[in-house]
């Protein structure tokens, strides 16, 4: 069996050198692995190692094992996988922006504490999304509809490599989806900013500027794999040429579909189950793990 591993980094922190991959060149032959010689997508960021005779299952816990506690990203592929995706569906809240959004508007009405409890409950698959968002929501009591745009502007900041990721993938044929289980107002204007085609959302209901509740229906974590699915038989692909990225419980239907499924700096839930997670490097890791040389890369 042909593997190939990914190890990627912190762009701002870059630790990858000879002395890592020659100790896990080393661990891979003692598996009865051939190891490769190393292929630097991007030097001291990102780096691709093949080796034949190992199995995923082999390689993954004892090159973790040689990587220890440093910075590092270990993403596995199996032999013959097309890395190249044609169908970016990302997350948005903690994903593509650094914050979550509802509990951002929380604080304008003096209730974060309470709601960004709720939402990391439901983040962790504790309590059920369209009623966590609900209750959300009824605590915020008659916000006037001008916080969301105070709230935009004060607190919504990108995920950094949010632009390359985005903006590359569209450069090169992919299809790229905002999907969220916030709300309109915020994905229209981040997905304006980043570069995706498309995005679907929540929409907050107002009446004479003040907020009452949300539309029906909710898009949670159904609607998102629902979302994955037509956009593929839309492009005429499979999901298995899509990858899909988040960090929350409502995002674990489309990552465990999709071909390329990524945790990034995700709920506990969500790594275990994810093909791929990223705990350390930007959102320019989803760009390696896809074969992408930094050369390559667009904007961000």
């Amino acid at each position: 069996m042909q593997i190939l591993l990914t190890l990627i980094c912190d762009p701002a922190r870059p630790v990858i050198d000879a002395g890592l991959l020659d100790a896990v060149r080393d661990k891979l032959e003692d598996l009865g692995g051939i190891a490769g010689t190393p292929d630097w997508l991007a030097p001291g960021i990102a780096c691709d190692l093949a080796c034949a005779g190992v199995s995923p299952a082999e390689a993954a816990p004892a090159i973790r094992t040689v990587i220890g506690n440093a910075p590092v990203d270990l993403v596995i592929h199996e032999e013959r996988e097309e890395r190249r995706r044609k169908l970016l569906i990302a997350d948005m809240d903690s994903t593509i922006i650094t914050v979550e959004c509802l509990d951002e508007i929380a604080d304008f009405a003096g209730r974060k504490k309470e709601v960004a409890a709720i939402t990391e409950q439901a983040m962790r698959g504790e309590l059920e999304f369209e009623a966590a968002l609900r209750a959300r929501i009824g605590m915020l009591g008659p916000l006037p509809e001008a916080t969301l745009a105070t709230a935009y502007a004060e607190r919504v900041k990108l995920m950094p490599g949010a632009q390359a990721l985005v903006q590359t993938m569209r450069a090169n044929g992919a299809q790229c989806v905002l999907v969220s289980g916030g709300f309109t107002y915020f994905t229209e204007r981040v997905a304006r900013e980043v570069g995706f085609h498309e995005t679907f959302a929540n929409r907050l209901l107002f009446e004479n500027g003040r907020l009452t509740g949300v539309a029906d229906p909710i898009l949670g974590r159904e609607a998102k794999l629902a979302t994955l699915r037509h956009q593929c038989e839309k492009l005429q692909i499979t999901p298995d040429q899509a990858l899909a990225v988040g960090d929350g419980a409502n995002d674990l239907a489309m990552i465990e579909v999709a071909g390329m499924g990524v945790a990034y700096r995700a709920k506990p839930v969500v790594a275990a189950a994810a093909r791929a997670q990223i705990n350390h490097a930007d959102l320019t890791a989803l760009l390696y793990l896809q074969g992408y040389r930094s050369s390559e890369f667009h904007a961000g």
